[in-house]
Order: structure tokens, then sequence, then C-alpha cells
């Protein structure tokens, strides 16, 4: 069974290179020789790298004569944020509990230094 698409996406956001050629990838599509020059790895291995971004549909690569480009695909991201909202609204429960118990401390301990 082939893995689900968040999978595929999480497993590929999951290594610091893919994460820096998807943040180049921001600024617009550029060819793979230019994706690669920042990094201290061989050409095949950046392409690679963009074989996991492109399986887990986040880059598309097309060609054009010599012209390779590699452009940005967001829909992924877009189901991993809308997957971590469900944890977001969580954890935003549990801040905004732990407030309201430091606003209660902060006003007990007050209320202590006025009496004495």
């Amino acid at each position: 069974m082939p893995p689900d698409p968040l999978s595929l996406t999480l497993a590929a956001l999951a290594d610091p290179t893919r994460r820096a050629l998807l943040a180049r990838l921001a600024d617009g599509e550029t060819s793979v020789t230019a994706l690669a020059e920042p990094f201290s790895m061989s050409l095949p291995a950046i392409s690679k790298h963009l074989k996991v971004l492109e399986r887990a549909g986040l880059i598309s690569r097309s060609r054009d004569a010599q012209w390779r480009p590699c452009r940005l695909q967001a829909g992924p991201l877009a189901d991993v944020n809308a997957w971590l909202a469900t944890y977001r609204r969580f954890w935003e429960s549990r801040f905004d509990r732990l407030d309201g118990y430091l606003a209660e401390l902060q006003s007990k301990e007050t209320s202590d230094v006025r009496k004495e």
C-alpha cells in the first residue's frame, strides 16, 4: 500500500536540505543548477532530493529546451497546516489555561502583599 500524501510530505520536509530547497523555490522557479549552487553536494545528490520533493507533490519540474525549471507547489503544505491546526488549537487552549492560572497566582500574591 503506497504511503498517504501527508506522510510523503512530512517525510520530504524532515530533511533540512529539502526544506532549504523549498525556501529557495518560494522566491520563484529556478533551474536545478541554480538550486544546487549554495550546497556542497553533487548535482546527482540534489537531484535525489528534488525527486523526493516531486514525489511528495511539493515541487514540479518541467523542461524547456536546456532549461529545466523547478517550481514550488504549495498545496501539500496547506494539507500539513490543516493537520497541524488541531494540535495548534490544543496547545492554544493549554496556554490560555496556563495564562489564567498565572494571572490567578499573581493576583493572589498581590493581595497577600497588601495584607502585610
